[in-house]
């Protein structure tokens, strides 16, 4: 039989035998690894909502430079699913973790270049172009880093708690996104108030990206290869065409996985894409302090940490789906009373608008490694979980703050933002409804058959082996 440090690999994948410390440093290793990427994605989209446009884009004016300035966070999404095509097919030929030490180096790389990168004002039109390709470079990175990042924790996880583990990397956007504008409130609050973060400040959070790389390079490192692609590597039975395998086989599942995932990240790109920063802190908005705000997002991301982590303990307890629906009822019933708190112009009120949001936006987030994991077969599995969200980000998140400055802009009031936000969560809701529950199934090539078929309640297929049971029901 195959081993791995002379544990059967047929009953490591289900992490039976994984020792407390092996858990502790996959945990460890997903959440530290996915807080380093998502710095520096969200490092960007705050950057642009509140310095970008001024200094890459003034020569368009105000309104169009930070439509433009929107749209290249919104870049970098259309990027994503080559990322997400490259690392799935490597993946799942080659790896998990080599992937995710790849995408990590890259993320890093591309942020510490914009912080030494020349404005318009000194470099003309080459400052934005290449600001632009360095976006496109996060945009691959971060398409390619999560599939990685969950596979390694979810296939770790010990019996019972995939829903926890895969919730470990879902908790690196908020501590990223905590990160990132707790550094810029920093810089622009204490060490460089003023004019001196539009000259120089803004450059700094960047410029860390390098130390943080460092010490997710080492961290990642550290951690074993997941042990379900140690087994598919030991019996040869990588997929030789993951990709096209994905899409012949499970097409419409990757739709629908992906329109799941629509609508947490629509909400969420209000506050990680900088869209209520800019709002909120430019003189063209609501003209509030922009330190005080940037420590409201701060304090939110915090919030959204924790709402995070309740839903992975939830989704292990109540199931994936029961989750989902009470995190996407929770954001149906804020995106109104977000809007309607944030537009008062008070701090506190925002800050009370942001934590309500934050609620739905835990709970609609903390399952999905989980979920995603338990809907695509062994062989394929980076590449459907990789591709799924991507395209989830692209048709949510990619260009929704762009979308609701340009709603803000025709309608005159964010009420257009709102009943925006809400079509998208709604669709989103009735994606989850026809996922089947697929809590504890065997995630092990021995166990593909099963895996195949009856991911949707459409699917009524069932494997034709006998011989592939799914785990207990408590797992």
């Amino acid at each position: 039989m195959s081993t791995q440090q002379g544990k059967p690999l047929g009953t490591l994948q289900h992490g039976q035998r994984s020792s407390a410390r092996d858990n502790r440093r996959v945990a460890f290793a997903t959440i530290i690894g996915t807080t380093i990427e998502w710095y520096d994605f969200f490092i960007y989209a705050n950057a642009a909502g509140l310095v970008f446009a001024k200094l890459f884009f003034e020569p368009a004016g105000a309104d169009i430079g930070i439509l433009i300035s929107f749209a290249s966070v919104g870049l970098s999404f259309l990027f994503r699913p080559l990322g997400a095509f490259l690392a799935g097919h490597f993946g799942d030929r080659l790896g998990r973790r080599a992937m995710l030490v790849i995408t990590l180096i890259m993320m890093g790389a591309a942020t510490t270049l914009i912080g030494v990168l020349p404005t318009f004002e000194t470099a003309g039109v080459v400052a934005p172009i290449l600001l632009l390709l360095l976006r496109i470079l996060q945009g691959i990175s971060a398409g390619g880093e999560w599939g990685g990042a969950v596979l390694m924790a979810v296939e770790h996880a010990p019996r019972g708690k995939r829903g926890l583990f895969g919730a470990f990397p879902q908790l690196g956007v908020p501590l990223g996104m905590l990160l990132a504008s707790g550094v810029l409130a920093l810089m622009s609050g204490v060490v460089s108030p003023g004019a001196a973060f539009v000259q120089w400040g803004w450059r700094i959070p960047f410029l860390l990206s390098f130390v943080l790389i460092v010490v997710g390079f080492m961290v990642r490192r550290s951690v074993e290869e997941s042990p379900v692609f140690e087994e598919i590597s030991q019996k040869k039975q990588q997929t030789r065409t993951p990709v096209v395998e994905l899409f012949r086989k499970h097409w419409l599942l990757v739709i629908i996985a992906a329109l799941v995932f629509a609508g947490n990240n629509a909400a969420g790109y209000m506050t990680t894409g900088g869209y209520i920063l800019s709002y909120a802190a430019n003189p063209a908005g609501l003209a509030m302090d922009r330190t005080e705000v940037l420590l409201a997002v701060t304090g939110s991301a915090a919030l959204w940490f924790i709402f995070t982590l309740v839903s992975g303990y939830l989704a292990d307890s109540i199931g994936r789906k029961k989750t989902y629906l009470i995190g996407y009822g929770c954001l149906i019933v804020t995106v109104f009373p977000l809007f309607w708190l944030v537009n008062t112009g008070n701090i506190w009120a925002l800050f009370l608008g942001l934590a309500l949001f934050t609620v739905g936006l835990g709970l609609t987030y903390g399952p999905q490694a989980a979920l995603y994991s338990e809907l695509f077969p062994a062989s394929i599995r980076f590449s459907g979980v990789a591709i799924s969200y991507a395209l989830g980000a692209i048709i949510g998140g990619a260009f929704a703050p762009m979308i609701a400055t340009a709603l803000v802009q025709a309608t005159g009031t964010t009420a257009s933002v709102s009943l925006y936000l809400l079509i998208v969560a709604l669709v989103s809701t009735a994606a989850v409804l026809v996922i089947r529950e697929r809590k504890g199934i065997d995630l092990g090539i021995n166990n593909q058959a099963e895996q195949e078929v009856g991911a949707t309640v459409f699917d009524r297929r069932r494997a034709d082996s006998a011989n592939s049971p799914t785990e207990p029901a408590n797992v």
